[in-house]
């Protein structure tokens, strides 16, 4: 059984195992997982404000200051100066309006950096797939579908590069095997010895997410 932000709670079986007896682990083991979704309430990130001061994401080891100005314009827009200054334009003083534009940001860069990553990491392994998607989730880092399409959430790039990479790696897995049985997880240390411990800090990676992604 596992516990992720939000309340979602993963149950691994073997196979062949009836609902009643899912429903009777559960059952036994309800106290541990409430307590435990308890613990990941209090990891949350902080409530903060959708304007920023500064912007850091871990992926790219890369800090920007965020300038707001307001001109009117009728669509917000933002523009990466290049010298470590993110400027947005707005057209109010609007924090929802602020929030957005910082959103867009993040995910044209997600769009680029996570999928430059994918793909080579893709190639390296020897594991091919359709597509990618891009998400901004709560709860999920990332996910395979049945027909090969991968989807990574965006809070990624709030995530050191090892950590990336294991997510990416476990995802590229299930290409071979759409389960999590020992097979899967072989085939996952046999390309990421270290996956235990970049699994532990990944679980715990949702305090490293500022709250602007999310209000």
């Amino acid at each position: 059984m596992r516990v992720f932000p939000g309340g979602r709670i993963e149950v691994v079986v073997p196979p062949g195992t009836g609902m009643p007896a899912v429903e009777r682990f559960v059952a036994r083991h309800r106290d541990w997982a409430e307590r435990r979704a308890r613990e990941l309430t209090l990891q949350a990130p902080a409530a903060g404000s959708r304007r920023p001061e500064q912007v850091r994401l871990a992926l790219l080891d890369r800090e920007w200051a965020v300038e707001y100005r307001h001109d009117g314009r009728r669509r917000a827009q933002w523009l990466d100066a290049g010298d470590g200054r993110l400027q947005l334009r707005l057209g109010s003083e609007s924090e929802g309006e602020a929030g957005e534009a910082l959103l867009k940001w993040l995910t044209a860069l997600a769009g680029h950096h996570l999928s430059a990553r994918l793909q080579h990491l893709g190639a390296e392994l020897g594991i091919d797939y359709a597509q990618l998607q891009l998400r901004r989730q709560r709860t999920r880092w990332g996910s395979c579908s049945t027909r090969g399409t991968i989807s990574l959430n965006v809070c990624l790039m709030f995530q050191r590069p090892e950590v990336v990479r294991y997510l990416m790696v476990h995802e590229l897995c299930h290409r071979r095997h759409m389960n999590h049985s020992a097979r899967f997880w072989r085939l996952v240390e046999s390309f990421e010895p270290d996956w235990r411990a970049l699994d532990a800090e990944l679980l715990r990676g949702w305090r490293q997410v500022p709250a602007w992604v999310f209000t």
